[in-house]
């Protein structure tokens, strides 16, 4: 039997291309999602926080995440304060904006980050069980069809020795309870700055690291409805002082917007005083 395979299209091509390979087969690579130059200051920038990472005890909110993450993985975590490069080249990459305009925007006004860590997965991580990441909210119906859609960049090279990240292609549309053969599941084997981009309801987990000595460093990024409650706490995870230097959509992608749902029929979330925290950050009053 032939096992399966995912489309991988240049960053530079027309998002139409891209977001259609996303939504026939559920994930797809994108090649040169971030330049050399860009890989080697923001692996730079990430140095010192996973030097630090190396010594931390990384606590986790309850057992079930510390068992799935296991203890051969190294995280940084609450990168958009972190990094200047995080913020101006992967939050608010075009790429990330034309899928969600194409995917999210018909269930919200704004998508908004969801969760971003880089992770090591380093010598004896084992593979994750196959899961769907929008499983972290209740279903809310065929009116909202994709909750979410989610990344992993490859800040060095992904091969299936090192445990780039297992993929299933289209299960974004099987019926429930249906499990993954084995030669259904692929790696997503990629060079660096390259990246895998798959919807919430596609299967996929991060793959065994059964090398000696090499690290498979790589960034998971996603990002849901406005109007749902994120897995990682960006309003705490940065100072408000890093918010307000940020550019307006930088700051709407970390959920700082007010989320105008009027014109859908919902309601509007996200005020303070009555307004849009947009309009206080730019008149200096927040």
């Amino acid at each position: 039997m032939t096992r399966p395979v995912l489309s991988r299209i240049p960053a530079s091509e027309p998002a139409e291309a891209i977001v259609g390979a996303l939504l026939a087969d559920g994930a797809v690579i994108v090649e040169g999602f971030l330049s050399e130059a860009v890989l080697r200051r923001f692996n730079a920038e990430l140095e010192p926080h996973l030097e630090e990472a190396e010594t931390k005890d990384q606590g986790y909110v309850n057992d079930g995440y510390a068992a799935f993450y296991g203890p051969h993985m190294r995280h940084v975590l609450a990168v958009a304060q972190k990094s200047d490069s995080f913020i101006d080249e992967v939050l608010c990459h075009p790429v990330f904006v034309a899928i969600g305009d194409r995917v999210l925007k018909k269930s919200c006004q704004n998508m908004q980050l969801n969760v971003a860590h880089v992770l090591e997965r380093c010598p004896g991580a084992t593979a994750q069980i196959l899961h769907r990441d929008q499983v972290v909210w209740p279903d809310i119906g065929p009116q909202h069809p994709h909750r979410q859609f989610a990344s992993v960049i490859a800040l060095n090279e992904f091969t299936a020795e090192i445990g780039a990240t297992l993929i299933v292609p289209g299960s974004h549309i099987w019926e429930p309870g249906r499990r993954a053969r084995p030669d259904e599941v692929i790696a997503a084997e990629m060079p660096p700055g390259a990246a895998v981009i798959y919807l919430g309801s596609t299967l996929h987990a991060g793959g065994a690291n059964v090398s000696r000595d090499r690290r498979r460093r790589g960034m998971h990024v996603s990002y849901c409805l406005g109007w749902l409650r994120t897995e990682e706490n960006n309003y705490l995870s940065l100072t408000l002082d890093r918010v307000r230097r940020l550019s307006p959509l930088a700051q709407t992608l970390l959920g700082y917007a007010a989320h105008d749902g009027l014109s859908m029929g919902l309601g509007y979330l996200g005020a303070v005083d009555l307004a849009d925290p947009l309009d206080l950050f730019a008149q200096g009053r927040l």
